[in-house]
């Protein structure tokens, strides 16, 4: 991404999330979106989050100098780990 004031939407912005297992949330943040950290407790609502505070953060951050639409192209990936626990044959 352009940091200097260019336009900085001609790559997609990626926004990495994980859940949370203790807040029982999905906790999103993105290299590319300075500042941006939020939480939803499903995906759908993360993205809906998102679609609000991605546009706000880049004008904040004078990184949307364009007037007129911008198509912003988001790519929201989830993490989800979780340790499973199983008998073993052996016992």
């Amino acid at each position: 991404m352009k940091q200097n004031g260019e336009n900085m939407l001609s790559k997609d912005i990626r926004v990495e999330a994980f859940w949370d297992e203790e807040a029982h949330v999905w906790v999103a943040s993105s290299d590319d979106v300075p500042g941006l950290i939020t939480e939803a407790d499903t995906m759908e609502h993360l993205m809906q989050k998102l679609k609000i505070v991605i546009p706000e953060l880049l004008q904040a951050n004078g990184l949307l100098n364009e007037p007129g639409t911008i198509d912003i192209p988001i790519h929201l990936l989830g993490k989800w780990e979780e340790v499973i626990k199983t008998q073993s044959r052996n016992d």
